[in-house]
């Protein structure tokens, strides 16, 4: 439905979040401009299609469960385009000992497992008599699951799974606003697994599917490729460098298109840009910059190396999602995705895709060699653990320097310089991965909680 009163309103950054707000407001009656710095959409979503290959170098998957995602999926037409994960790859495995494990899926599966030792599944099994905590202040990520499950489920339950979420390191996270359905699950029910157990019976009683793991059959870059497409023609602007917002009774948005100054003006300005990208917005005359201690937020570096095989190159059945190894088996990866088993269509007939993730806050030094050197530092822990022999039939790198923003323990200090600056700055609204969650779901719903702000 349209707006009554429609706004003329500068989006900043096209990446999932941007594109998710310019299209809501452009539906609800709004006049958009979009400006983006580089010149594709979709910002850390990133997907190649050759040679019969089909190559993530960002997310590579999402979790169903959103609404704002099931709701886009719907108006873009996408739904035929969905896809499930193979139910068949339903496994996550864990590295104990140089030795894949599968992670346990229910309680008979933990009671079996050599995953966990005796010690650590009493600890698990018990934690449902965790009672109530109200925390005087945030604690990090590691001490807060060591208070509820023991060291032993840190070091090869949460490190590696950090590993696979953040790329980031436990001790530092902040588990106030690295995980906050942890830490409300703590408030109002004391066990985790007391309240992971309430949730799940509150969704049955509503009706709702459990979430699971999808993609769309050519890849995620379609999902920002349409939100793009949907957009008025003259919305987009490419190459789009972002010089000034000056605040006024209008905002003025001083652009450079790598020829020339432009100036427009905007009643609102929403920004969804990187924590970086924040920290450069000049405002007003004198170009201060009210988010220049974002730069502050950690954002350790990535290397994605999508590699094929021929499936007689590997010994393993690769029958499940992936594999995460724990920090304390000292491997130079920090997992494995199966990703032609997770979906069908990433490899040829007769071939097989990994996804191989790299560096983090764990070895930032390993993230930044070179494709050749990369690959030669991680061969041992692909044939040790996987039984990969040979070199890859087709390999691809993508290395994102500042890969995924750490919401470490200080962290709303950040949230409040971003709280303070659109208090100081009427009109000027922010949000994005820096702010709202780091998952593609959580960007989308960031996407329309913007929209809906900017829209008020």
């Amino acid at each position: 439905m349209a707006h009554p009163d429609p706004k003329s309103i500068a989006v900043l950054g096209a990446g999932v979040t941007g594109l998710t707000a310019a299209h809501r407001l452009v539906q609800l009656g709004h006049r958009v401009r979009l400006f983006e710095a580089t010149g594709r959409v979709g910002g850390a979503v990133r997907t190649e299609r050759t040679a019969g290959w089909l190559i993530e170098g960002g997310p590579n998957s999402l979790l169903s469960g959103e609404p704002a995602l099931a709701t886009l999926v719907a108006e873009l037409g996408l739904g035929a385009e969905l896809v499930p994960a193979n139910p068949a790859a339903k496994n996550r495995y864990l590295v104990r000992r140089g030795r894949l494990v599968a992670a346990p899926g229910s309680p008979p599966a933990l009671v079996a497992s050599s995953l966990f030792s005796a010690g650590a599944k009493f600890r698990l099994l018990t934690e449902i008599f965790f009672r109530r905590k109200l925390r005087p202040s945030d604690v990090s990520l590691e001490d807060f699951v060591r208070d509820h499950f023991g060291q032993e489920l840190v070091d090869y339950g949460l490190n590696p799974f950090v590993a696979g979420v953040y790329a980031g390191n436990p001790q530092k996270l902040s588990a106030r606003h690295s995980f906050p359905q942890l830490w409300e699950i703590e408030r109002t029910h004391g066990s985790i697994i007391r309240g992971q157990l309430a949730a799940a019976k509150a969704r049955k009683s509503r009706d709702e599917p459990r979430g699971g793991i999808l993609s769309f059959r050519r890849g995620l870059q379609i999902l920002p490729d349409a939100l793009a497409a949907r957009l008025p023609a003259g919305t987009l602007a490419l190459h789009a460098r972002l010089e000034a917002l000056l605040p006024g009774a209008q905002w003025s948005v001083i652009w450079h298109d790598g020829t020339s100054a432009h100036t427009e003006n905007f009643d609102t300005v929403v920004a969804a840009l990187p924590a970086s990208a924040l920290a450069q917005l000049r405002f007003g005359a004198h170009g201060e910059r009210p988010l220049a201690s974002l730069d502050a937020i950690e954002h350790p570096p990535v290397s994605s190396l999508f590699l094929g095989y021929r499936r007689e190159q590997v010994a393993h059945p690769l029958d499940g999602f992936g594999v995460l190894v724990p920090a304390v088996e000292q491997r130079s990866v920090l997992g494995v995705l199966f990703s032609s088993s997770l979906f069908a269509g990433r490899a040829p007939d007769g071939h097989v895709a990994l996804t191989v993730m790299i560096g983090g806050m764990r070895q930032p030094e390993l993230a930044r060699l070179s494709p050749e050197k990369l690959l030669a530092a991680i061969e041992p822990d692909l044939r040790e653990l996987l039984g990969v022999s040979g070199p890859p039939v087709f390999s691809r790198h993508t290395f994102w320097p500042r890969a995924i923003p750490q919401y470490h323990l200080g962290h709303e200090r950040h949230l409040e310089t971003m709280a303070a600056c659109e208090r100081a700055y009427a009109g000027f609204l922010l949000g994005g991965q820096a702010r709202d969650g780091i998952a593609l779901p959580a960007c989308l719903a960031a996407g329309e909680k913007l929209a809906a702000r900017a829209s008020a």
